[in-house]
């Protein structure tokens, strides 16, 4: 059973909330001992926030999930696990979360509880109306970034807020392409909402959202004001793995079948994860060492 408790709670998704250092690297305070404990912590109650979530999707999608190729295999789905222990798991990791972050601080704590809130709204309710659907996944890691921000007391750039959007947008409707591709007539069992889609119109989508985070990316690398803020005007050094990284994706999903899970992909797929390393210590280097 502990196995299994494990994988409900998904750790290996837990990388989505590195979003919650956003704000601590490009408000350059990385070098702030306090701020850092400050910010990892925050990251830590929103590992246990979204395994809450999680738990409860997986409640809640147990019978369609067993009609999916691949989350068959997960501890509800397969009956390996029983409905009371996953709930008190979920219970267990909300109450903790929510717990630590009204101890950190009240903003903070405010956005970890916006978070939880609008993603119990998406499992009941907005996971069912198309376009909502993949923003609502999104604003989810905006509220991430934005968080982070609130954890250290620092100003919550719009910039990082518009891009982090962008990004989860271009992700999300990736992976309705994936499923919609991979499931073919059996996708809206699983998925109701996949029959309000179509391959056209996510590869439309995603066009919109392929040229606005390039684009909105660079405006940011730059800005004047940003320049100045961060004290340096050397940033758009890290376009070209914000571009390369962006296309290896789009590659991925339309000539690999890829794209189901991003932080798989992450994982597993070499030029991405090289891209994203080089992106992070090229931001680092230019940010803190140049």
């Amino acid at each position: 059973m502990g196995s299994d408790l494990i994988k409900l709670a998904r750790p290996g998704q837990w990388i989505k909330n590195g979003v919650v250092l956003a704000a601590l690297v490009f408000a350059g305070e990385l070098r702030n001992v306090t701020k850092l404990e400050q910010a990892l912590l925050a990251t830590l109650l929103f590992c246990l926030l979204s395994s809450a979530v999680y738990v409860f999707n997986d409640l809640l999608d147990r019978e369609k999930d067993r009609r999916h190729p691949l989350k068959k295999d997960r501890p509800l789905a397969s009956g390996r696990l029983g409905v009371a222990p996953a709930i008190t798991l979920g219970v267990v990791l909300m109450v903790v979360g929510l717990s630590g972050a009204w101890w950190l601080n009240l903003p903070f704590f405010a956005a970890a509880l916006g978070f939880v809130a609008l993603n119990l709204l998406y499992s009941l309710l907005l996971k069912n109306i198309v376009i909502l659907d993949a923003m609502t996944v999104s604003l989810g890691f905006v509220l991430r970034a934005y968080a982070g921000a609130l954890a250290i007391d620092v100003p919550a750039s719009k910039w990082l807020l518009i891009n982090t959007l962008l990004l989860a947008l271009f992700l999300s409707f990736g992976k309705r392409r994936h499923e919609l591709v991979l499931l073919e007539g059996g996708a809206t069992a699983h998925r109701e909402i996949l029959s309000r889609y179509s391959p056209y119109l996510l590869d439309q989508l995603m066009g919109v959202t392929t040229a606005s985070v390039v684009v909105m990316y660079m405006l940011y690398s730059f800005s004047t004001e940003v320049m100045d803020k961060l004290g340096t005007h050397n940033l758009f050094l890290t376009v070209p793995f914000v571009i390369y990284g962006v296309f290896r994706y789009l590659y991925l999903i339309h000539k690999e079948e890829k794209g189901g899970s991003p932080t798989r992909v992450l994982i597993t797929d070499a030029p991405i994860l090289i891209t994203v390393t080089l992106w992070l210590l090229t931001v680092l280097g230019v940010l803190y060492w140049v």
